[in-house]
């Protein structure tokens, strides 16, 4: 359990550092929208591409739930006391490619890297190297933590 906590925390560090990277490349005029607003819009009810009521605030506390859950999964898969950069970011990548040449286009919600703006999936791609270096780092650091003891 506590593994899981620690790979959940590190998810959400690991998502606010991809978050900077994913704003800088908007702010460079690298990409328009960000893609979890993008894909929340599309899956909720109503025209795909139309702005919806509370968009913002849903794709924020997704995008934050997802790197959590996806942060414990490596947790798990990892089973290392303490896993290297370099797998974190193998790790990000494939979030990457998975999400974005897989379910995100079978949504609607962007097209597939394959055909996506070259700009956009760099951003992203670059993001994703990030998330998976900073949860890799943030999980070791936490395992590095002594337990309390609560006796």
């Amino acid at each position: 359990m506590r593994r899981l906590s620690a790979g959940a925390v590190g998810g959400l560090l690991a998502t606010g550092a991809m978050s900077v990277v994913m704003l800088a490349g908007r702010g460079m005029g690298l990409m328009s929208e960000q893609p979890p607003k993008r894909i929340v819009r599309t899956l909720l009810p109503g025209a795909r591409h139309r702005p919806k009521t509370g968009e913002k605030p849903l794709a924020v506390v997704s995008h934050f739930g997802f790197g959590a859950a996806a942060g414990s999964v490596f947790a798990l898969v990892t089973r290392r006391r303490r896993p290297p950069a370099l797998l974190g970011a193998g790790y990000g990548l494939t979030m990457w490619l998975a999400s974005y040449q897989g379910w995100v286009p079978a949504v609607g919600a962007l097209p597939p890297v394959s055909r996506d703006r070259p700009a956009r999936q760099a951003v992203m791609a670059l993001g994703h190297v990030v998330y998976g270096m900073t949860l890799s780092t943030a999980l070791n650091r936490l395992s590095d933590t002594p337990r309390k003891d609560l006796s």
